[in-house]
């Protein structure tokens, strides 16, 4: 009996350092990829079509963008970047030039929503109720899954711009350029290097950076952890293939907590808890595919 071949998706997350575009039907079944750096946006977006135009076709096409972005359907600015620390990106639509160049079902959400869709279904969230994902990086956002669903609201989750108090003697003016000293002004990438003068992967195992970013990281976790109460959280982004990362977060995150909240994957099992993505650095990507899916009832 002739097996029947498992349905095509596209999918692209559109990062602030690079976009990486896939087809494929699931993590195990990729028909092609490619990557490319985030430029100017006509130049950057350009690229994307021409590359999907040359592997349709596909069922459906998902979208993982950087934000703010508007994510209603029923808006006439649908897909609209509103501000971005990406230079020459603000107000930028990341939806309409697929929609002009492809005849097909179209979604988009933000990179940390889809990512978090991708470790739900083929990662570390599998099986979760609610599911909490923060990339740490260029910028640090969080995306989330609920009951199988991304988390929306009002708008979508900027937790990358939450207000955390200073590290005693913390006098580092944070890189922000809305709020200064916001999470992602005080521990994303771009931050480590302003304050310590070299990029994270130049920085020693022993030098002083990774225990205050240990320390703000988990500050964040634990605020996540009384407002969300998730079944577990990924930590995910450049910064965090620093792997030696991991057991200082889990053990400020106990600290922070205190006792209060004396469950078992907190006191005993928090390395199972608190983890790295499933996928590794295909989260995003993938997790775009799963929203293509999603789009045409498949996921």
């Amino acid at each position: 009996m002739k097996q029947e071949k498992a349905p095509c998706y596209a999918g692209m997350e559109a990062g602030g350092t690079k976009f990486v575009c896939m087809v494929a039907s699931g993590p195990e079944d990729v028909h092609a990829q490619t990557s490319f750096p985030t430029t100017k946006p006509e130049e950057t977006l350009g690229r994307a079509v021409t590359f999907f135009k040359a592997y349709q076709p596909f069922a459906a096409l998902g979208i993982g963008t950087f934000g703010p972005c508007n994510l209603n359907p029923a808006s006439t600015s649908y897909g609209q970047l509103s501000t971005s620390i990406k230079p020459g990106w603000k107000e930028a639509n990341m939806l309409e030039p697929f929609r002009q160049a492809l005849d097909i079902s179209i979604a988009i959400d933000t990179d940390v929503n889809v990512a978090a869709l991708g470790e739900f279904t083929w990662g570390a969230g599998q099986g979760t109720e609610v599911l909490l994902y923060l990339t740490i990086g260029t910028g640090i956002g969080g995306g989330g899954i609920i009951n199988g669903r991304m988390m929306h609201g009002l708008f979508h989750p900027e937790m990358g711009h939450i207000r955390l108090p200073r590290a005693d003697g913390d006098r580092f003016g944070g890189t922000c350029p809305y709020h200064g000293d916001c999470l992602q002004g005080l521990a994303s990438g771009p931050a480590m290097e302003a304050r310590w003068g070299k990029q994270a992967t130049e920085l020693p195992l022993g030098h002083p950076a990774w225990k205050m970013e240990a320390h703000y990281l988990a500050l964040a976790v634990h605020d996540y952890i009384c407002t969300l109460s998730p079944n577990r959280i990924i930590l995910g982004g450049g910064v965090m293939q620093q792997k030696h990362l991991f057991p200082l977060i889990h053990e400020e995150v106990r600290r922070l907590l205190s006792g209060y909240i004396r469950l078992p994957m907190i006191l005993e099992r928090i390395d199972e808890y608190i983890v790295p993505p499933g996928l590794a650095d295909r989260a995003g990507v993938l997790g775009a595919i799963a929203l293509a899916r999603q789009t045409v009832g498949d996921g």
